[in-house]
């Protein structure tokens, strides 16, 4: 199985000693190992490679990704494996008094960071942010390291990838605001496989069946900061 990750934390990242650690890691490598699937490689890629390496068979699997109508086109997706909210990365004390998309919208003065090929870029749209407002990052490093300069006032991302950014870095001078649900719903994000390979896909569903829940599931989810609810929206 060649699974392919962003250094992304709590989903996934490499430690000090280069072992890869995160939730959707530990998950894809848990059902790789009940399937009996030969081997555990994974490869580390940007964002915006993620879906074409897919399709260009350049691995099997995915960290997990929010599951859309547009990137259906493109591949398919197992059951989900979480479902999380926005939240806003911005500069310790929030000075601009941001709290959310719409009130971002608002400020003519304020300019929002998004990831590359992220829905959070289009969200910010629906929810009134001018296209010219919004600069394109190409990691999480980039659009974090650019609230703390204050290129950006605000970096949108899933809530709990700015609280696992921040986890390693309890100095960084940020802070992390949620959005309203009347904003962005949590949304549901899944593994993403290559399209034409049903009998893999259904594999991996009937084994996350078995794990998402389980013991060993909300053990693992805990210690990367996740709450009883955050599961619970899953089953």
């Amino acid at each position: 199985m060649r699974f392919a990750f962003l250094q992304e934390p709590p989903f996934c990242f490499t430690d000090a000693s280069g072992a890869l650690r995160g939730c959707d890691a530990v998950l894809a490598e848990k059902v790789c190992e009940t399937l009996g699937l030969d081997g555990f490689s994974a490869i580390e890629a940007e964002f915006a490679e993620l879906l074409p390496g897919l399709v260009e068979d350049r691995w099997d699997m995915t960290t997990g990704l929010f599951i859309s109508d547009e990137r259906k086109k493109l591949v398919d997706f197992t059951r989900p494996i979480w479902m999380l909210p926005d939240g806003l990365l911005v500069a310790e004390g929030n000075p601009l008094g941001l709290g959310g998309y719409r009130a971002l919208g608002r400020d003519p003065s304020a300019i929002l960071g998004v990831v590359s090929g992220q829905i959070q870029h289009q969200t910010a749209l629906r929810n009134g942010i001018p296209a010219e407002r919004i600069r394109i990052f190409g990691t999480q490093a980039e659009a974090a390291e650019a609230v703390a300069a204050g290129v950006v006032h605000a970096y949108a991302s899933v809530a709990m990838a700015h609280r696992g950014y921040l986890a390693g870095r309890p100095d960084a001078p940020l802070a992390v605001i949620d959005v309203p649900a009347d904003e962005k719903q949590p949304a549901a994000g899944a593994f993403a496989l290559a399209k034409g390979n049903d009998a893999l896909r259904q594999c991996i569903d009937s084994c996350l069946g078995e794990l998402l829940g389980s013991s060993w599931h909300r053990q693992m989810m805990r210690e990367y900061g996740f709450s009883e609810g955050d599961i619970d929206r899953l089953l």
